[in-house]
């Protein structure tokens, strides 16, 4: 694996999302002096916090998976997750509302899990599902240490006993077909496939090693941090502080300075130019791109999406905390968003975090996070037109799914739209980041080592989307500037 050149006593982080927090973590439990700045007011990036009226959302991810990685950027600086964050597991992780009205609870039980699947689709689907969770859960062991959690120089650091092993189990097939094999009924298909949409790649062309992202939420599990989302970075911000590093928010970095190949120093908005031995970059590829003056690389952005926040005076008795709302439409949805159009028939992911933690809300108020896919910014699109007639049809569809009231119950709300996304520097206006096709996943994919001593982290970078991925990149960071950790 090849390292930074040069000194790394002093290392700048730019931004204080999931990626460059993890990556401050290790740096500082490593001994480096680790200077964090941060454009806006808090810390997290995506995973940002909007208050008002006494409503607490989060603003980005909301499904949390594999704590054990906050545990273990945490532990680097002998810090225990317990003292910071309290998780609850949901139980369910989902639940999932089907077009006809049937519906489908997903335990990270693979026993409770399969009673429920013979209830709504039968026997064979029931020993189906038992096969499909040991084959998802074979694939995630045999990607997480070699292809997922792992610096690669090249495609050829692919090469190993692992990858024929990755081949013999069907890994480079496509996903739908795969759950396909396992599994009958058109319901659980969906259930045991959609999490590729989040990646950017439907179903139907997902490679099947993305089998492992329905093992960690619909297998492995979900959790939930009291206080939202937004209590992830604070812990992990909190920690770094208590240890050393400077966090400073309000603090826009406008450009990395290079000396040929090497970073020397960084520059904030106000004029203030900070030396640096190594400097990690946690921010969306174009951003970083134009950071560090390198030409752009074209790239497949992944769809974006529309997320409507909304505090509302009422509570709907069958929800869970994530609740998936299938439309009828299913492989017709996806190929219009792939065309670049908006869906005649959306699906729709509601999270009500005050399921699990109800002092996020007012006395007895709810709050309801949902997202719908849409096309990113490369369509003729004008969302200043489109965006407030499609926050009527979400609600509208919402209520046709049993929120009923919801509209008149709204007491605060925010809506977010691909155009929203692109103000935040986010490619294509999507928060997806790049699509994770096989051209653009593992070594495929931007890496993380530019120049001499400047490194990348965050969801454009190896290994990818999501919280999990994210997390990973700051420690891929980190071992690029100190070396491998156990």
């Amino acid at each position: 694996m090849r390292t930074v050149s040069g000194s790394t006593d002093h290392v700048v982080v730019v931004g204080a999302g999931l990626g460059g927090l993890s990556a401050a973590l290790r740096l500082a439990g490593a001994g480096r002096r680790v200077t964090v700045l941060e454009r806006s007011a808090q810390p997290g990036g995506r995973a940002g916090l909007l208050e008002l009226d006494g409503y607490r959302f989060d603003t980005g991810p909301t499904v949390l998976t594999m704590p054990s990685l906050i545990a273990d950027a945490l532990g680097c600086v002998d810090e225990d997750i317990d003292d910071w964050l309290e998780l609850r597991p949901l139980d369910p992780a989902y639940r999932a509302f089907f077009p006809d009205g049937s519906t489908l609870d997903v335990i990270a039980d693979v026993d409770r899990m399969a009673d429920q699947v013979r209830t709504l689709c039968g026997e064979r689907d029931a020993a189906g599902y038992r096969r499909f969770a040991a084959y998802a859960e074979r694939m995630f062991r045999l990607e997480h240490k070699d292809f997922i959690d792992r610096n690669l120089d090249s495609p050829l650091s692919l090469l190993s006993p692992s990858l024929a092993r990755l081949v013999a189990l069907g890994g480079f097939r496509r996903l739908a077909p795969v759950v396909a094999s396992y599994v009958a009924d058109p319901r659980l298909r969906r259930v045991l496939s959609f999490q590729s949409l989040y990646a950017g790649v439907t179903p139907d062309r997902a490679l099947a090693i993305y089998a492992s992202i329905p093992y960690l939420d619909s297998i492995a599990g979900v959790s939930f941090p009291v206080g939202g989302m937004h209590a992830v970075p604070r812990a992990l911000a909190g920690a770094a502080v208590k240890h050393g590093v400077e966090v400073r928010y309000d603090a826009e970095v406008t450009a990395v300075e290079m000396r040929g190949s090497r970073a020397v120093a960084v520059r904030t908005r106000d004029g203030e130019r900070i030396a640096a031995d190594a400097v990690v970059v946690n921010a969306d590829l174009p951003v970083a791109w134009e950071l560090l003056g390198v030409a752009p690389r074209k790239l497949r952005w992944s769809p974006s999406c529309v997320l409507l926040l909304a505090g509302v005076d009422a509570r709907w008795s069958k929800v869970a905390h994530h609740n998936l709302h299938f439309g009828r439409a299913w492989r017709s949805t996806m190929r219009e968003i792939g065309r670049g159009e908006l869906s005649s028939d959306p699906s729709l992911l509601v999270s009500v975090p005050t399921a699990t933690d109800p002092e996020l809300a007012p006395d007895g108020r709810t709050i309801l996070s949902v997202v719908a896919l849409v096309p990113n910014l490369d369509t003729s699109i004008d969302w200043r037109v489109v965006g407030p007639r499609f926050r009527d049809e979400i609600v509208a569809r919402l209520e046709s799914f049993g929120y009923v009231g919801l509209g008149d119950a709204i007491e605060v709300e925010r809506l977010a739209t691909p155009a929203q996304w692109s103000e935040q520097g986010l490619a294509a206006g999507s928060p997806f980041s790049a699509a994770h096709l096989f051209r653009q996943t593992g070594p495929f994919r931007p890496g993380n080592l530019v120049g001499d001593n400047v490194v990348l982290a965050g969801c454009g970078t190896r290994p990818g989307i999501g919280v999990p991925m994210v997390l990973m990149s700051g420690r891929l960071a980190a071992e690029r500037i100190v070396g491998p950790t156990t």
